[in-house]
């Protein structure tokens, strides 16, 4: 494990690093590994998120999750998103949140919006289907309805425990979208995570315990802990959070 200090990244860095400046990547590396990681990458870069309480909780039981983390975590999330082609986020994500999936707090393009909608439940009332960036709707083949409101439809194959997530990055990557950034929600993250299909993970930390809620992973359960995924991370602050950036195998 490594620490290091926050960045100060903003102004003419920021704007270094957009443009995709070398010297800026190495001023500020937290970002620089990533985009460094992503142009290595062989084909689709994916990263997933989480940001969790101290004892592993996104929202409260009733589902309520403003605002776990702090502010400097929520730049964060939309400097991600300046720095992706497409953020991706599951219909529970929606319907509980109703987010916009925008880069409104930080300077750089907005991503394609990509929601995991397997059974067409999602209505046109959300605000990803009202307008401003583009937003494409991914629903199983044999879904009925049609798209929502100003979104486009994808129908994908069905698998045993709905879209495959590997069959989700190929038809994205087919679009030319190498950057894909998974954001959430923690079901979401989880089922790329358990199905060997991130190459990064983002996971904050929020100095706060919740007692319980909703976990942060959904994963199959090991017998034994050397069963499980040991990882190796950095680790970074972010206000009086603490952000892991965790390299990832694409394996299961």
């Amino acid at each position: 494990m490594q620490s290091m200090a926050p960045e100060p990244v903003g102004g003419a860095l920021w704007a270094a690093l957009l443009a995709g400046d070398t010297a800026a990547r190495h001023a500020a590396p937290l970002y620089g590994a990533l985009l460094d990681a992503a142009e290595a990458a062989p084909g689709a870069f994916v990263l997933g998120r989480i940001a969790q309480s101290l004892d592993g909780r996104i929202a409260t039981a009733s589902g309520h999750s403003f605002w776990i983390s702090g502010e400097p975590d929520l730049l964060h999330s939309h400097r991600l998103r300046a720095l992706f082609d497409a953020v991706v986020v599951g219909a529970g994500t929606i319907h509980a949140d109703d987010p916009l999936l925008t880069t409104r707090n930080c300077a750089g393009p907005s991503p394609l919006r990509v929601v995991i909608d397997t059974d067409r439940r999602l209505d046109a009332h959300y605000r990803v289907f009202q307008g401003g960036p583009a937003t494409l709707l991914l629903c199983a083949a044999d879904a009925p309805g049609e798209a929502p409101g100003t979104a486009e439809l994808l129908r994908l194959p069905r698998g045993a425990a709905g879209l495959d997530m590997a069959g989700i990055i190929a038809a994205l990557h087919a679009r030319g979208l190498r950057r894909i950034y998974v954001e959430g929600g923690g079901l979401t993250v989880s089922r790329f995570l358990a199905a060997g299909c991130l190459d990064r993970l983002h996971v904050t930390i929020a100095p706060l315990l919740l007692g319980s809620g909703i976990p942060a992973f959904s994963l199959p359960g090991v017998a034994c802990p050397q069963d499980g995924l040991r990882l190796d991370w950095t680790v970074h602050r972010l206000g009086r959070d603490i952000l892991l950036d965790i390299p990832l195998e694409r394996r299961a």
